[in-house]
């Protein structure tokens, strides 16, 4: 391991470890999803599942972002906490996030913007085996190139806490990706109904609508959807599916 690199944690489990069967499979992917209209987005939500259960929803995101219209010079990434609880925002303590494709340098500018907001600290346990942000970077990596990255994963905070951390660092050339995933262990028919449900508080930014249960990365996504409404952002679903429509479980 290179020293000040934040190594895959979930390599060859949520995803391929091998770099040639990886990108093959984004690429694959990305292809396959629906074509791109409208300008591009200045932010995505994406899942972070493993990629059989969610690469193609996925790929429905990025899609978007591999326009040449736009050019994204980093791209600030927020996820939720799934194994260390904390108050605030955790930053990393690395320098680089790597993935099977390649490193993703922690942009310093933006780290340094954020020192001393309420709320965040830079501290390296939470990211040390969290996934929800590495399984976002094969697709950057495709769709963006090797961007600079602002890592930061979720403990509990209200929506404006998060609100004010994206408006420190959300520039005209940042796009922001939230990475969660909607209702867990539900049948079928309920979880298509209450991810519907989900999508549409989503699309009219219904920050106090949406409760944690109904999102594993509730606090992000409500964040996000704080700061889209005092930036005068809409919302639009582009694909929803759960793992009975693409792995048939």
């Amino acid at each position: 391991m290179l020293p000040n690199v934040r190594p895959p944690a979930v390599a060859g489990r949520f995803y391929p470890s091998d770099p040639g069967t990886l990108e093959a499979q984004v690429r694959r992917f990305i292809r396959a999803a629906p074509k791109p209209v409208g300008p591009p987005p200045v932010a995505l939500v994406a899942p972070h599942a493993g990629y059989d259960y969610s690469g193609a929803v996925a790929a429905s995101a990025y899609a978007l972002v591999t326009s040449p219209e736009r050019s994204v010079r980093r791209v600030v990434l927020l996820g939720p906490s799934h194994f260390v609880p904390f108050p605030g925002v955790a930053l990393p303590e690395c320098g680089y996030f790597e993935s099977p494709l390649g490193l993703h340098a922690v942009d310093g500018d933006a780290v340094r913007k954020l020192e001393g907001t309420p709320g965040v600290r830079t501290w390296q346990r939470p990211h040390r085996d969290e996934h929800c942000l590495e399984v976002q970077l094969p697709f950057l990596h495709v769709a963006l190139g090797p961007v600079p990255v602002v890592p930061m994963v979720t403990g509990a905070a209200e929506p404006r806490e998060i609100a004010e951390v994206l408006e420190r660092v959300w520039t005209p050339e940042t796009l922001v990706v939230v990475s969660s995933d909607l209702s867990h262990f539900l049948p079928y028919d309920r979880a298509r109904q209450t991810d519907a449900r989900t999508a549409e508080d989503v699309e009219h930014l219904r920050v106090d609508a949406l409760e944690p249960g109904r999102a594993c990365g509730a606090v992000a996504l409500r964040g996000l959807l704080e700061a889209a409404r005092r930036r005068g952002l809409e919302a639009r679903c582009v694909d929803l599916r759960n793992s009975g429509d693409t792995s048939g479980s």
